[in-house]
């Protein structure tokens, strides 16, 4: 960590009253590492985080330190790859994926694992459907009326 923060300049503005304040981190060369509101030495509200090259790694929202609310991530080439909701830092509801071949994939995390359906699209259409409980697959069906006869009170 020691080693982190030597490699790190930072520069705060935007001072306040209440003691939450703005902060730039950049690494040795001067290119911006993350940015975001600190509150009392915790990160909260809506933070940026970048690649070297100054594209957006990623953006969402913490709360004491730990991220809350919807997040997205992003490749070097700014497409977005994933975006869902954290809760106390773990992932939590739907997230959704995508991947470069076509396919993407919306999945249910409880607790910041897979619990619940994921859903597999490729090319726009659903072609599969998974059951997973404590992050370990329990079914997978890629007939939609096997998957509806198996799971009568499914609703998403």
């Amino acid at each position: 960590m020691l080693l982190r923060l030597g490699f790190l300049f930072l520069s705060a503005v935007g001072f306040s009253q209440s003691g939450k304040h703005y902060v730039k981190y950049h690494d040795a060369s001067g290119r911006m590492m993350e940015e975001g509101w600190m509150l009392q030495d915790e990160k909260t509200d809506y933070w940026f985080t970048y690649f070297p090259d100054g594209s957006i790694k990623s953006k969402g929202a913490y709360t004491e330190d730990q991220k809350n609310g919807y997040w997205y991530f992003y490749n070097t080439d700014a497409t977005l790859i994933k975006e869902g909701h954290y809760k106390n830092g773990l992932a939590v509801s739907w997230w959704i994926f995508y991947k470069p071949n076509g396919i993407s994939e919306k999945i249910q995390f409880e607790h910041g694992n897979r619990e619940g359906y994921a859903l597999i699209y490729k090319n726009g259409k659903l072609f599969k459907a998974e059951h997973y409980k404590n992050d370990n697959l329990t079914g997978s069906w890629t007939s939609l009326y096997q998957f509806k006869k198996d799971n009568p009170n499914a609703r998403f």
